[in-house]
């Protein structure tokens, strides 16, 4: 490994250091960073953070927790990791609520639910869905399914990078919309504004399932979708290696880490799969290493800089929201992005590595 994977890592080590589990919100944000935490340790055939995660889960479980949403669902795919290597039926009963949810929950277009789901922010936005849901419920289900068999939910989970291109990928740009708002058919925002993070999201979220889909025609297209957007993602790579909060507002916004973090992800494993081409390994590295240069240390800890805060396309000021959410430090779906990108970076260099034996 290079000093800059090394860094993410040491970022790792901060970060379990700087918020106690039980401290951590039933939330998306905080799911997708025990998920990648469990990811670390399932590469380096360890249990450095299992421990941690456990506390998570067995807070929660004793405290109650809500699954409604797909974001409220995303803490499943940490909870399938402890339920493998741990088992216990704790872990095993939110993975099966999780499961039942999807089952259960209306949809609102095709076999897609609803983004909030039947929660109370359902009430004060319009039915709808969301480009994040791609990474919130997408990679989960195809999982689960690949791992217990599961034909019905295979079914489901496969045809979700289909319908989510359907809806929400423009055909001109090649570059995902933030949502679509179901009862006025339409993509929104309605102008051609494309967030960083949200198609950051289906960069890094396609390669953490696209294994576990059978062969056969969907594969394909999923494989194809990826190509296609990574390649109109290039174009608007700023020259310092970054990507701004809206791709294609680049003179307007601001450099976002978390966004740069999922593209890079996404890139490396394009890379490593051999579906993208040379150029792209050497963007990914250009995005991955100018976003460790811009670590820094806080409280004698190291520190992820530059994440958005949790961002909506709220009604009527779409643009204007991305424009000014503010930046911070350490939000968990920015940490859980850079370890994404370390991983596919590391593996990268395997390959390499492997390539010159």
């Amino acid at each position: 490994m290079n000093s800059y994977i090394n860094k993410v890592f040491e970022l790792a080590d901060a970060s379990v250091k700087r918020y106690e589990p039980e401290k951590l919100n039933w939330s998306w944000g905080q799911a997708l960073y025990l998920y990648a935490l469990s990811l670390i340790d399932t590469e380096f055939r360890g249990e450095r953070y299992t421990a941690y995660i456990k506390k998570y889960y067995d807070h929660h479980i004793k405290k109650g927790y809500r699954v409604n949403t797909s974001d409220t669902s995303a803490p499943a795919l940490a909870a399938f990791y402890l339920a493998q290597k741990e088992g216990g039926e704790a872990y095993r009963a939110v993975v099966e609520r999780v499961r039942r949810y999807f089952d259960e929950v209306p949809k609102v277009v095709e076999d897609m639910p609803n983004h909030l789901g039947n929660g109370p922010e359902s009430l004060i936005y319009p039915k709808s869905i969301w480009v994040d849901s791609i990474m919130m419920y997408g990679v989960f289900t195809n999982w689960y399914a690949f791992v217990e068999g599961d034909e019905k939910l295979r079914e489901f989970a496969s045809r979700q990078p289909r319908m989510f291109s359907k809806y929400l990928f423009d055909e001109e740009e090649n570059l995902f919309y933030h949502s679509y708002w179901t009862n006025f058919k339409t993509h929104y925002p309605r102008q051609k504004v494309f967030w960083g993070r949200g198609n950051g999201w289906v960069m890094a979220a396609i390669p953490l399932f696209i294994d576990y889909l059978p062969e056969g025609e969907e594969k394909e297209y999923t494989k194809e979708l990826f190509k296609r957007l990574a390649e109109s993602l290039l174009k608007y790579q700023q020259k310092n290696g970054y990507f701004k909060t809206v791709i294609n507002r680049p003179d307007e916004t601001y450099e976002e880490s978390s966004a740069t973090m999922l593209i890079a992800s996404g890139w490396f494993y394009g890379w490593r799969s051999g579906l993208l081409g040379e150029e792209y390994y050497h963007a990914a590295k250009r995005a991955f290493h100018a976003v460790v240069e811009d670590f820094e240390y806080r409280n004698g800890l190291l520190s992820m800089p530059k994440i958005s805060a949790p961002t909506s396309a709220i009604q009527g000021i779409p643009y204007l929201v991305y424009r000014i959410t503010p930046r911070g430090n350490d939000w968990h779906y920015g940490l859980a992005a850079s370890f994404f990108a370390a991983l596919e970076y590391k593996r990268c260099l395997e390959k390499e590595q492997a390539n010159l034996k």
